[in-house]
């Protein structure tokens, strides 16, 4: 494999790709030096059972993923989040997505990211993890059970410290 020339074809992919999901444009150009560091460390990562635009969105993914998880740039990037009056619908969209990818098992995350970041359809998503549409529409409904139970933990948290407060 040409690591330049996958480079040259695809690392803007790879950086648009962490650009939307870290929404930081200094972890997004760290994401992008993983990624193909990574590939030069370990060029056989790449099995070419997909395409390599395939593999790149999956590692790109995992990778911002891991980045959102990380507890120190979860809370930066949460307290960078613009308010809801200086920006625009899709802003604050992608500010609470932001924030439920933070809260999500990694295979939810993915699935919820390519449903709604990137607006694939099922069968998109099926292609992108090997499964059926089926199954997308199942870890779909799983993510959004956990984050509604996350919520109501959350809500309830919230309700027992002001009722704790004297």
């Amino acid at each position: 494999m040409d690591l330049a020339a996958v480079y040259a074809a695809h690392g803007h992919l790879v950086l648009r790709r962490a650009r939307q999901i870290l929404n930081d444009e200094a972890e997004a150009q760290d994401v992008l030096q993983e990624v193909f560091m990574s590939l030069l460390r370990d060029p056989k990562q790449f099995a070419g059972s997909s395409s390599i635009t395939t593999f790149l969105y999956s590692v790109s993914t995992n990778r911002c993923l891991n980045r959102l998880r990380d507890n120190k740039t979860r809370q930066r990037l949460l307290a960078a989040r613009p308010s809801t009056e200086a920006v625009d619908a899709r802003s604050e969209h992608l500010a609470q997505l932001r924030q439920v990818l933070t809260r999500l098992p990694a295979e939810l995350a993915a699935v919820v990211i390519y449903a709604h970041l990137d607006e694939m359809t099922h069968e998109e998503i099926a292609d992108q993890l090997g499964c059926s549409r089926r199954q997308v529409g199942n870890l779909l409904e799983r993510a959004a059970e956990h984050w509604r139970r996350q919520d109501r933990q959350d809500r309830q948290d919230q309700q027992d410290r002001q009722g704790a407060r004297p």
